[in-house]
């Protein structure tokens, strides 16, 4: 069965850090992008960084560049989202989902994990 399993969410106060991970099981990564997802309550599912599958490309959405680093190490198969100084409009549930090329746009991706929340509150 294929899968993505995120971690690494969770309550942090405002400027704080995480470190998201994306792992892949029934499938090896070395082959495919990973984008990182999210969806806050009420709002659409949005794109937030992608990594190509050799990790030669990475992409971020405006509102988190310069905060965000993408990186990948295919012999954990995994990928990894470093947010540091997060905000309160950060908050969301986050996903990571494979695909054939690094791209921000939440559809036609093959596999999805199940999210991992993250909120940032003082």
């Amino acid at each position: 069965q294929l899968q993505l399993v995120e971690s690494g969410g969770g309550l942090v106060q405002p400027g704080g850090s995480l470190r998201l991970s994306c792992v892949a099981s029934g499938f090896t990564l070395d082959y495919y992008a990973i984008g990182w997802f999210r969806q806050a309550p009420g709002k659409e599912r949005e794109g937030v960084s992608c990594i190509s599958s050799s990790g030669s490309t990475t992409n971020y959405a405006d509102s988190v560049k310069g905060r965000f680093t993408i990186s990948r190490d295919n012999t954990k198969n995994t990928v990894y989202l470093q947010m540091n100084s997060l905000k309160p409009e950060d908050t969301a549930v986050y996903y990571c989902a494979s695909d054939i090329a690094c791209s921000l746009v939440p559809r036609g991706k093959r596999v999805w994990g199940q999210g991992t929340q993250v909120t940032v509150s003082s």
